[in-house]
């Protein structure tokens, strides 16, 4: 099941199963969001709850239990409730369930809120702790934008002038190796010799927004003010480009499985809500 939402300049589609956004259109049809061709990559714009990337072994204990979770965690196989819909805004939720316990043992509720305004799409994340402890957590976003032709003819350019160091992942975790892109004017060119180790993962940046170019020409950008990390991937050969505001990131091989320890973590106390926002602005 799908909903569409829509204003004078823009449609988007979501998807239930997952929250997902699976289209970004104008009124001219034209497309933004990836296709979600498998024998690439066959999702679209998956939300990353209630972790960020892996956990070392798959596992953390809590309470001398441990519990498994996979890569990314299981928000984006969970079928959502649409809890508001107005034409140009939807809102979805899920809360904690006997199944979602015996994978991450707190109760919680999650709420996307996705709201059309002139050209830009807005994605809010809202997370309240249900429970009578303190619940760590990390979210993200993962939205792959289509980018069709010769993906050379494509750049990216920073907000900010800086130094643009990211790290490297063994084995899907975070290690100590580092790179710098070496940026000319904010922008570095796209190339798939970027991403032969992976996604590009920065802990911390300077910049508030990031933007894709074609030919020069800036095309979308992603806004991520409230996000401290960001990722950024491709497949080989594939015409898509991630861009992935993160709260926390992959763990470390020096991470000993207490969650509420983990590099990155978001700790949320009892019946408090976390809230924080992105959005996407098509030029």
């Amino acid at each position: 099941m799908t909903t569409t939402i829509k204003n004078s300049n823009l449609n988007a589609e979501i998807k239930h199963l997952g929250a997902e956004l699976v289209s970004l259109k104008t009124n001219l049809n034209k497309e933004y969001i990836w296709e979600g061709n498998p024998d690439f990559w066959g999702k679209h714009s998956p939300i990353l709850f209630p972790i960020v990337g892996t956990l070392k072994n798959n596992s953390f204990h809590y309470g001398r239990i441990e519990y498994h979770l996979s890569r990314h965690g299981f928000a984006r196989d969970m079928e959502f409730e649409l809890v508001d819909k107005k034409e140009n805004s939807a809102t979805f939720s899920i809360q904690s369930s006997e199944e979602t316990l015996k994978m991450y043992p707190f109760a919680f509720e999650l709420q996307i809120i996705y709201t059309l305004e002139e050209n830009n799409l807005g994605i809010e994340y809202k997370v309240i702790n249900n429970g009578k402890s303190p619940m760590p957590f990390s979210i993200g976003a993962h939205p792959a934008f289509a980018l069709p032709g010769k993906f050379e003819n494509y750049s990216i350019a920073f907000e900010k002038d800086e130094t643009l160091e990211y790290y490297l992942l063994e084995n899907d975790l975070i290690s100590n190796k580092t790179k710098k892109l070496e940026a000319q004017n904010k922008r570095i060119p796209l190339t798939y010799e970027l991403f032969k180790n992976d996604a590009l993962i920065f802990k911390t940046l300077e910049s508030n927004s990031l933007t894709i170019l074609e030919n020069e020409n800036p095309i979308l950008r992603v806004h991520f003010e409230d996000f401290p990390s960001l990722g950024i991937w491709t497949k080989m050969n594939a015409p898509f480009l991630c861009i992935e505001p993160w709260f926390g990131y992959s763990d470390t091989n020096e991470n000993f499985g207490n969650l509420f320890e983990k590099e990155g973590i978001q700790i949320l106390q009892e019946k408090d809500t976390f809230k924080s926002k992105f959005s996407i602005e098509i030029l």
